[in-house]
């Protein structure tokens, strides 16, 4: 790579991966020399980025964070307003936050000097919210952790706590964080299993990169969307659902997830036919919440639930 904008710029972007990274791997990443890669951070060094080189047999790079904001091209305020937007998209999965959203989030809040840091931390810590329940909460320090560790390829532990409250350890190399629009899930490969799994975020706690890389694995689909969507359906089948409202097609969309999408039936009437693998127990929730008349025609077992959700809560006022 002979242009040496364009490989300052690559140069720039693999240093805002949350890792050290070695010498002779950035000469390699970008096809030039060892003596090259020291010049182009110095040249760093003197735009405003506070990189750290650390001494021993391996040695390395890393960019740390400094007394001042890098030239990014954004200003304190602009800087603090994108931080608490992205945590407070990224911690509620809001559908159209990607991972994207998240690597966008590590490398900010790395290069944040303490006092800009301190006012993003202040901001979130005193608002809070308004969610609709359509997925769990999860702290955007976990999901900054996770992206770190995705995108510098570094093996990751963590406890995990399953649908049950069994609490496990976990050693995993993580390949991709999915988000669904409700929740966020990681797709790795768990080296004590000798298989891939998915973990749903907001069941994973302290997650601690070890430091150890590795080689991403062939995934067993096309890619961590599809493999999701696959483990979610051997984990829960799909539902027919067929659903009537006493209420315009416009109020109930705008009640529910986008993948239950009502279609107009006359003048202040919807129905929701789709094929979901939401559990029946989620469902029965979720259309109650709609605060309208509704009719379940299948399938068979949310008829049944919800009947017998109304007798328990109907027992619970009498």
């Amino acid at each position: 790579m002979t242009d040496t904008p364009a490989r300052l710029l690559n140069l720039l972007s693999l240093l805002q991966t949350p890792r050290e990274w070695p010498g002779s791997e950035l000469a390699e990443r970008l096809s030039v020399s060892p003596r090259t890669i020291r010049r182009d951070i110095d040249r760093l060094r003197d735009l405003g980025y506070p990189v750290e080189a650390t001494l021993g047999a391996v040695g390395g790079y890393r960019l740390v964070a400094g007394t001042a904001m890098p030239p990014l091209l954004l200003d304190d305020e602009e800087a603090v307003a994108i931080a608490v937007g992205l945590r407070a998209g990224a911690g509620h999965a809001i559908e159209g936050v990607e991972e994207a959203s998240v690597r966008a989030l590590a490398k900010l809040e790395q290069v944040l000097p303490s006092r800009l840091r301190h006012r993003v931390s202040t901001l979130q810590n005193a608002t809070i919210p308004l969610t609709r329940g359509d997925g769990a909460t999860v702290a955007p320090q976990t999901l900054t952790a996770l992206a770190g560790a995705v995108t510098g390829q570094e093996r990751l532990r963590f406890g995990y706590r399953a649908g049950d409250g069994t609490e496990t350890k976990r050693l995993v190399e993580p390949y991709r964080l999915v988000s669904t629009g409700r929740r966020w899930y990681l797709v790795a490969y768990d080296l004590g299993r000798e298989d891939w799994r998915t973990f749903r975020v907001d069941r994973v706690s302290e997650p601690f990169p070890t430091g150890a890389r590795f080689t991403p694995r062939e995934l067993p689909a096309g890619d961590a969307a599809a493999y999701l969507e696959l483990s979610m359906a051997r984990a829960q089948p799909e539902l027919d659902l067929d659903v009537s409202f006493e209420a315009p097609a416009e109020f109930v969309a705008a009640r529910l997830p986008g993948h239950l999408a009502p279609v107009a039936e006359g003048e202040g009437a919807c129905r929701v036919r789709v094929r979901t693998a939401d559990s029946v127990e989620w469902l029965a929730l979720r259309l109650a919440l709609v605060d309208a008349g509704f009719t379940v025609h299948g399938p068979a077992a949310l008829v049944e639930y919800v009947e017998e959700l109304a007798g328990r809560l109907g027992a619970a006022v009498r």
